[in-house]
C-alpha cells in the first residue's frame, strides 16, 4: 500500500466514522473467506458494515473523532463493525461470535462512551429501532382502535334490538 492509497483508506474510515453511531472491535483468528463474506452479507443485510483495516491507519482515523479512546483496543488482527442503528452492527457481531470460534468481540464504542465485551452484547440484546418503532405505532394506534370499537358498540346493540322486535313481529 502506498501513501496515497494509505491516505485514501484513513479518510474512507474517518468518513464512516463521522456517520455510525456505534463500533464493535471483533478479533479474528483465520476466518475463512466464505466466513468473512457470509458476516459481510449479514452485516449488509442489517444495514451495519464490516471492515478488516490495519491498526495504525485505524488510529489515525479515530483522531478527532468521539470514537479515539477505543484506540487501546486496536491490536491484533481486527475488524471494524459499523452501523448507524445503535443495535445493528453489535447484534449481528454477537451472533457470528456464537457460531464461530475464530471471531471474537474484543468492545466497542457508542458515541463517546466505550464499551467492553458485556457491554456490546448488552447492546445486542436491545430491539432494533424498526422494533421499537413498531411497538410506539402500536400503542398509540390501540388506544384508536378501541375508541372507534366503543363508538360502534351503542348502535350495534340498537340495531339487534330492533333485529329481534323485527323477529319476534314476523313471528
Amino acid at each position: 500500500m502506498d501513501r496515497a492509497q494509505k491516505a485514501e483508506a484513513v479518510s474512507s474510515l474517518a468518513k464512516t466514522l463521522t456517520e455510525t453511531s456505534v463500533i464493535v472491535v471483533t478479533r479474528n483468528h483465520g476466518l475463512t473467506v466464505a466466513q468473512a463474506s457470509d458476516l459481510r452479507n449479514k452485516m449488509r443485510a442489517a444495514g451495519a458494515s464490516y471492515k478488516v483495516t490495519k491498526n495504525s491507519l485505524a488510529r489515525i482515523a479515530l483522531e478527532g473523532t468521539p470514537y479515539q479512546p477505543i484506540g487501546d483496543l486496536l491490536t491484533g488482527p481486527i475488524g471494524l463493525a459499523t452501523s448507524t442503528d445503535p443495535v445493528a452492527a453489535a447484534k449481528i457481531a454477537v451472533e457470528f461470535a456464537k457460531t464461530t470460534d475464530k471471531f471474537e468481540i474484543v468492545g466497542g464504542a457508542m458515541g463517546s462512551t466505550v464499551l467492553d465485551v458485556n457491554g456490546v452484547k448488552a447492546l445486542a440484546e436491545l430491539p432494533s429501532l424498526d422494533a421499537l418503532r413498531a411497538k410506539i405505532i402500536g400503542l398509540v394506534n390501540a388506544p384508536a382502535t378501541k375508541l372507534a370499537q366503543l363508538a360502534n358498540a351503542p348502535a350495534a346493540k340498537l340495531a339487534r334490538v330492533f333485529s329481534a322486535y323485527a323477529e319476534k313481529d314476523a313471528a
